[in-house]
């Protein structure tokens, strides 16, 4: 049987269901929820890279790092190191997860997780507009004194307080692709570009360097996507099928939809640019560069939705 090859895109929900679950055990836990349904795809003959979000995970080392900073005057974490250490957490989670899952079901597999840099343009216009709130709310005089003293970029959050805002670039590159096709080739369920991968820029001598800056994992997913030639590339994220009027009286599910049709609703404005947007956008760039298929679902229904049961499915035009 030809193997196929698919990337699983997971959303934050995978990881945290509520606000009354965060600690790191309830994490472990969910994560464990996903892996039985990515296990029971690769039970159905898939290889699977799999690109997970972390945008709760670094708020939460930034606010220990804060404290931690004004309490034991302690070094604070940079946030491309904040992007690191999450990889290799969840990598970790998501892998003896996957681990015990493969043992249960008597399944000859292994789980590897690649810390992974992404290659950003250092003159993507997001580095002159940050948008990305990240860490703490502060008082206007402290986000002033951060703003001058560590070059923070600091806006005011809808009357909640002042936050850091840091760079969304575009993904451009897999610095550690050929690691990642080399396990892949292997038939390791390789776990990567975790929270879109740690940013970082190339210097002229062609060195690498961190950013402080924030890649949407469903990009990086995209790129990864393309990037190994991927049969499938599945977004898991809160909602078992894409709505049109999302959360309207006359909300729609979308069983099927083209590239085509995918514009023209992004164009009628159905799709929330924190939320469903960036999804569709990143399937669209997936089957424009010759991808195959695309869907979206959540972790419950990935097997059902890979049976045409459920889920969205969108194809090229």
């Amino acid at each position: 049987m030809a193997r196929k090859l698919a990337v699983v895109a997971i959303g934050g929900n995978s990881l945290i269901k509520d606000k009354d679950h965060i600690t790191v055990p309830d994490q472990y836990r969910a994560a464990g929820e996903t892996c039985h349904h990515i296990a029971e795809m690769i039970a159905q003959g898939w290889d699977v890279a799999i690109g997970h979000g972390n945008g709760p995970q670094v708020g939460f080392i930034l606010r220990r790092s804060e404290i931690a900073a004004k309490v034991a005057g302690m070094h604070e974490v940079p946030l491309d190191s904040c992007g690191a250490d999450t990889q290799g957490a969840i990598g970790y989670h998501l892998q003896q997860n996957l681990h015990n899952e493969f043992k249960r079901r008597g399944m000859k597999k292994a789980a590897a997780t690649v810390v992974t840099q992404v290659l950003v343009d250092r003159n993507d216009p997001a580095f002159q507009n940050p948008t990305k709130p990240i860490g703490s709310f502060m008082t206007e005089e402290e986000a002033r004194e951060r703003a001058e003293k560590e070059g923070w970029t600091v806006v005011e959050d809808a009357g909640r307080g002042w936050r850091r805002v840091v760079p969304s670039p575009l993904p451009q590159e897999i610095i550690e692709l050929d690691a990642v096709r080399e396990l892949l080739g292997a038939g390791v369920v390789t776990i990567t570009v975790g929270g879109g991968g740690i940013p970082v820029v190339r210097d002229d001598d062609g060195s690498l360097r961190g950013m402080a800056a924030v890649i949407d994992k469903d990009y990086a997913s995209s790129l990864l996507a393309r990037s190994i030639g991927a049969d499938l590339f599945l977004i898991s994220t809160a909602v078992e099928k894409v709505y049109l009027n999302f959360g309207k009286p006359d909300q729609q599910p979308i069983d099927v939809m083209t590239v085509g049709e995918a514009k023209q609703y992004m164009k009628e404005g159905h799709f929330a640019k924190g939320s469903m947007l960036p999804k569709i956008q990143a399937i669209i760039w997936f089957l424009e560069a010759g991808g195959r298929k695309a869907i979206i679902t959540n972790p419950e229904n990935i097997a059902r939705a890979l049976q045409g049961e459920t889920g969205t499915l969108i194809l090229p035009d």
